[in-house]
């Protein structure tokens, strides 16, 4: 989920806890936590909503910091024929663990055997051959170069090109920037490790 202007600061600083979000599907699961642009958030629950009868009395309209109904509707992206889902969430407070695993700037034995393990299994499982030394070695080599671009080169799609990329960013080995990737201190601690 992202939020825009005034709503980012409003849920980094815990003052929102409400939104309303207008998908063709649910896009979260309550429960779990997502990273966003304003902080990661747990979802605590996720219901479809009539926008029509959205009140202003009613207590979510402030807890996603909107004047009224009518502003909550005027908000509100997408096409009128999809469900509008009402998301109740909450910060979560402390490091982010996918970011101190990135900044491992080494491997013990037995984190390299597991990160080989996992890699090789990603590898095996893929539809389009072994991946995932290429695509480490294509962010080092060209780091903050579009998604689009690195897929193009090596012959791929952007889009699962991106799933893959992203399950080696939960694995800590890669980070996302602005424009592109780059890869992790222990993204390079793993190459460094496997080419010798």
């Amino acid at each position: 989920m992202l939020f825009a202007g005034s709503d980012r600061d409003g849920v980094a600083d815990g003052k929102i806890t409400v939104a309303y979000r207008r998908w063709a599907e649910p896009r979260v699961v309550e429960g779990r936590i997502y990273r966003t642009n304003a902080g990661r958030i747990q979802i605590d629950s996720i219901r479809t909503v009539n926008p029509e009868l959205i009140a202003d009395t009613d207590a979510e309209v402030a807890l996603a910091d909107r004047r009224n109904a009518k502003d909550v509707r005027r908000r509100l992206r997408g096409e009128e024929s999809m469900p509008t889902f009402l998301i109740r969430f909450h910060l979560v407070e402390g490091p982010d663990p996918r970011e101190e695993l990135a900044a491992q700037t080494s491997l013990s034995p037995e984190e390299l055997a597991d990160l080989r393990a996992r890699l090789a299994q990603f590898d095996e499982l893929s539809h389009h051959g072994a991946w995932t030394t290429e695509t480490l070695r294509l962010i080092q080599s060209r780091p903050a170069t579009r998604a689009a671009d690195l897929a193009a080169s090596v012959g791929r799609e952007t889009a699962p090109f991106k799933l893959d990329v992203r399950k080696l960013k939960n694995l800590g080995l890669t980070r996302s920037l602005e424009v592109g990737y780059e890869l992790s201190p222990r993204g390079a601690a793993y190459l460094d490790a496997t080419s010798v």
